[in-house]
């Protein structure tokens, strides 16, 4: 199951400026951590399941690159959004 165009506009209204801003840092890292969370518990189940893994390492990369540009432009909103979405730093 993928995340559906609703579940995308309220995780873009909570962590962007409005349900239509899917272009910011937060929103983006947002989403990419959604997707993650659902890969990682189809992973769970499904074991060997290969391509599914290399994707979600490139995700994973990917949100962590947001996230040091975020941490390089400004700490303080860096470190309330993975407050927010619970990650470790």
């Amino acid at each position: 199951m993928r995340v559906t165009t609703g579940e995308k506009e309220q995780i873009f209204k909570k962590f962007g400026k409005d349900a239509k801003d899917s272009g910011s840092v937060f929103s983006q890292v947002a989403l990419f951590t959604e997707r993650v969370k659902h890969l990682t518990s189809h992973l769970k189940e499904n074991r060997k399941d290969y391509s599914t893994q290399r994707s979600l390492q490139l995700m994973v990369g990917k949100r962590r690159k947001l996230l040091d540009y975020l941490k390089s432009k400004d700490i303080l909103a860096y470190r309330e959004l993975i407050k927010e979405l619970k990650l470790r730093k």
